[in-house]
């Protein structure tokens, strides 16, 4: 009896126990589960910041790559830039003369560069001029035309100006410095940007040049100058009239020297500076860089100036330019011309500037096209300054946006936006041939040039095929058939020396003699 109750007693607390045992297993194995679950989330929390870290880690290497490349480019940009511009002369490599990356790098007064204030950082031909000019050391410039350098020597001349005018009170009488250019148009427009840049540190400018009264200039000159920019004719009939002193001259440029030379200028070119100072600082642009100017850079320059060299001395087209030839007969030209304008100057708005040789021909070409209902303007010898200067307003303006023009438009001149350059007649040297399609594809921009090349121009094959080359353009079979045969450089005094050699020429047979001595 005592062993049945005792059963029945001992049977519910052991079922109690059981029950508390699988509670407690139960509560157990949960807080394992907890803390799995927990560990868990602790090493997934922990993953995903290794993972964030990683990401973080591969986005800033990106970035940092993504930086490189582009510092990378750049450098290689700086690199390219640099390589196109060669540098020579005494001490050149010496850091105080390391290219100018900023204008800030120049220490030069606001003033000063306040005719710089729309530009970036200086041209290829400014960054390298200036160490150079502002130490008053001579240099040779070459450098295409649109290149910056009306500045590039504009600036050190203000410079000039200034240091030379720092213990002077009175009003300068005589001019400091003295800019040469071969035609008026060009004297012009660097009157017109060392008058402006001259402004703020109150510096002079008159520039003198023929086809117009001599009387303004005159008066212009007697009130009181520090820079006189001219053409040699006028200015030297100037300095012989007593009107104009050049003695205190101390800082001069010849820009485009080249095509001063060209253009007979020389006898002029020298009489001016042998009336300067003989202790001044000169300055020569060229694009170009032929016997002639070399011997007169020897002549009234330092034993060894600086050379800087943008681009290539070598003859070479801008890039930026497409370049059409097509050999025509000379009766086809009109129409053809009148073809190409109502393909290229549709609109009537676009400008479009027409070469050609000679003033006569500009004057038929400008009259046969109002005929024909084109609105034209033209620039040439024939016409009086004041109308020369006037088309080259209108055309500038876009009130008149065809022009013909001679060669007196080929050089130098900033005319904004010209899209198409059409040659009606070749020029007399490849140089002018560069010079004129240069007039388009400016500041970066595209441009076209249509040439029309005759039987009479074949000599200049040779040299029209190279430059077409060099810029990687279609060289047509019509203009082949003329050789590629390239004339030396005439002496004035003995001529060539050669006889053309066109591509159809028999070939030269070979001669071989015994080794047999002659009787």
């Amino acid at each position: 009896m005592g062993g049945k109750l005792e059963e029945q007693y001992s049977e519910p607390e052991t079922l109690e126990i059981n029950k508390k045992k699988k509670k407690e297993k139960k509560s157990k194995r949960k807080n394992i589960e907890d803390e799995e679950e927990i560990e868990t989330l602790e090493v997934e929390k922990s993953n995903k910041k290794e993972s964030n870290k990683k990401n973080k880690k591969k986005k800033s290497n990106e970035e940092k790559n993504e930086i490189n490349v582009v510092v990378v480019e750049e450098e290689m940009k700086k690199e390219s830039v640099a390589k196109s511009v060669v540098v020579s002369g005494n001490n050149s490599k010496d850091l105080k003369y390391k290219p100018l990356s900023s204008f800030s790098e120049t220490r030069l007064t606001d003033e000063v560069l306040e005719c710089c204030k729309t530009f970036s950082k200086p041209s290829p031909i400014q960054a390298h001029a200036w160490p150079f000019l502002l130490d008053g050391r001579d240099l040779i410039g070459i450098a295409a035309t649109g290149s910056g350098k009306t500045l590039a020597f504009g600036i050190p001349a203000l410079m000039h100006i200034l240091q030379k005018g720092k213990n002077q009170a009175s009003k300068r009488k005589n001019p400091l410095c003295l800019v040469l250019s071969p035609t008026r148009e060009l004297a012009q427009q660097i009157a017109d940007v060392l008058c402006e840049s001259g402004k703020p540190c109150g510096a002079k400018s008159v520039v003198v040049y023929g086809g117009t009264s001599k009387g303004p200039q005159i008066s212009a000159l007697k009130s009181g100058v520090d820079i006189v920019i001219g053409t040699p004719g006028r200015l030297r009939d100037l300095i012989d009239s007593g009107f104009c002193c050049l003695n205190e001259v101390s800082f001069v440029v010849l820009d485009e020297a080249d095509r001063m030379l060209d253009m007979g200028f020389e006898p002029e070119v020298r009489a001016i500076l042998s009336q300067t100072s003989s202790n001044r600082q000169m300055v020569m642009f060229s694009a170009t860089w032929p016997p002639s100017v070399y011997q007169l850079a020897q002549e009234f320059m330092d034993p060894n100036p600086v050379k800087v060299v943008v681009g290539s001395e070598d003859l070479a087209a801008n890039h930026d330019v497409l370049q059409i030839v097509e050999v025509l007969d000379d009766r086809a030209r009109d129409a053809r011309l009148t073809t190409l304008l109502e393909k290229y100057h549709k609109s009537k708005s676009n400008r479009v500037l027409v070469f050609v040789l000679y003033k006569k021909e500009a004057s038929r070409v400008e009259s046969m096209l109002q005929r024909k209902g084109w609105k034209v303007v033209s620039v040439h010898g024939d016409k009086a300054q004041g109308e020369r200067t006037r088309s080259l307003a209108l055309f500038k303006d876009g009130t008149c946006p065809l022009m013909i023009a001679t060669d007196v438009a080929a050089r130098g001149l900033d005319i904004p936006d010209v899209e198409v350059v059409i040659n009606y007649s070749f020029p007399l040297t490849t140089e002018d041939y560069v010079h004129r399609i240069g007039r388009t594809g400016r500041a970066g921009k595209k441009g076209v040039a249509h040439t029309f090349f005759m039987h009479e121009n074949r000599g200049l094959a040779g040299e029209l095929v190279n430059v077409l080359r060099e810029a990687g353009q279609v060289v047509p079979e019509s203009l082949m058939k003329f050789g590629t045969h390239v004339k030396k450089k005439e002496s004035k005094l003995y001529g060539a020396h050669f006889k053309g050699i066109s591509a159809d020429a028999p070939k030269a047979t070979k001669i071989t003699f015994d080794n047999s001595d002659e009787d």
